[in-house]
């Protein structure tokens, strides 16, 4: 695995955060009621902040490459296909039962960072 491979990632996870919060400050806020909005845009932050950080793996990877830290970014690539995807899909279908998707992607992000962190300690 390449440190370039992640940084492609990170940049189409970003470009996919910034449309979905555009989608959801210029479409969704007239057609949503509050609590879903405000799902939709939990998801898009989240999206954000790990778009950023599939970056600082791409850049882990340059300067302790090891399993562990390769690890760390594709949970954070499946953590945020669930939690983030979850809440998206949540509020534009208005079926809860996807929220019961949501924390198993949380679970994933958390392992994501202590992955990375482990990694970076180790090496």
């Amino acid at each position: 695995m390449k440190p370039r491979t992640f940084a492609l990632w990170a940049a189409l996870s970003a470009l996919i955060a910034v449309t979905a919060g555009a989608f959801g400050a210029h479409v969704l806020r007239e057609r949503l009621p509050s609590e879903l909005l405000a799902a939709f845009e939990t998801g898009a932050r989240y999206h954000m902040y790990h778009a950023l950080a599939l970056f600082a793996v791409a850049w882990a990877e340059t300067q302790w490459p090891s399993r562990l830290v390769r690890a760390s970014g594709w949970l954070f690539i499946a953590g945020t296909a669930l939690f983030s995807g979850s809440l998206y899909v949540l509020a534009l279908t208005g079926v809860t039962w996807w929220g019961a998707v949501t924390p198993v992607g949380g679970v994933l992000l958390i392992l994501g960072w202590a992955a990375l962190a482990l990694g970076v300690w180790r090496r």
